[in-house]
């Protein structure tokens, strides 16, 4: 198991829907939580800015953990309508900067182990890395990158002693399809409960499991 009391979790996307579920759950498990957001200033897709959060945190802390990334955007469309501008922000905060996240936090997790910790990453690639969706086809396949990368990365990280956990829930009853980047979001049916995919995300880093595809959220009631 993962202890949580007292360990340092950067949350990143922390206003978010998920986001900042999962970081109130994060302090209510005794967590110390910094929170990072493009509301609060973070333009996660400058590497130099990645850099300067992972500096801070470690800076006010002492350490690093946890990395929670729970960022993203959505686009909606056929894909034979896609503005390059629109393929492009998708990758670079859904694929790109979360892989930036990742491989520069890499010292700090490290050092976590080397203290004897249990340091981890949680990444939020969705239901649609493992089925992608017509109409979100781009989105689809910025989130299927970021899992692909998880999957050879947590490999590697596994020698560091530090866990890649990827998350990826079904549809989720979060405002992000209200605030696309393109396109209008279809009619989807119910959402899950983000409570409670936060909840059960959670329960996966204290019980140390490695992965959690999209079967892990079948009990999770919708709203």
């Amino acid at each position: 198991m993962t202890t949580l009391q007292g360990a340092v979790v950067l949350v990143v996307g922390a206003t978010g829907g998920l986001g900042s579920r999962m970081a109130a759950q994060l302090e209510s498990n005794g967590a110390i939580v910094a929170r990072s957001s493009k509301s609060a200033g973070h333009d996660l897709r400058a590497p130099s800015v990645i850099r300067e959060v992972l500096e801070d945190t470690n800076a006010q802390h002492g350490r690093l953990d946890g990395l929670v990334v729970a960022s993203g955007v959505v686009a909606f469309g056929a894909a034979s309508d896609l503005e390059p501008a629109t393929v492009d922000e998708l990758f670079a905060v859904n694929t790109t900067s979360p892989i930036q996240l990742i491989t520069q936090s890499q010292p700090y997790l490290a050092a976590s182990a080397r203290e004897g910790r249990e340091p981890f990453v949680v990444t939020l690639s969705g239901v649609v890395a493992e089925a992608p969706v017509a109409g979100l086809a781009a989105y689809s396949a910025s989130k299927a990158g970021l899992a692909a990368f998880v999957v050879a990365a947590a490999r590697e990280y596994r020698r560091a002693g530090i866990r890649i956990v990827d998350a990826r829930p079904g549809h989720t009853a979060t405002a992000l399809s209200d605030h696309p980047i393109a396109g209008s979001a279809p009619r989807f049916g119910a959402g899950l409960d983000p409570d409670l995919v936060a909840a059960r995300i959670i329960a996966a880093i204290v019980d140390g499991e490695k992965d959690l595809p999209s079967t892990a959220f079948q009990a999770v009631p919708s709203l």
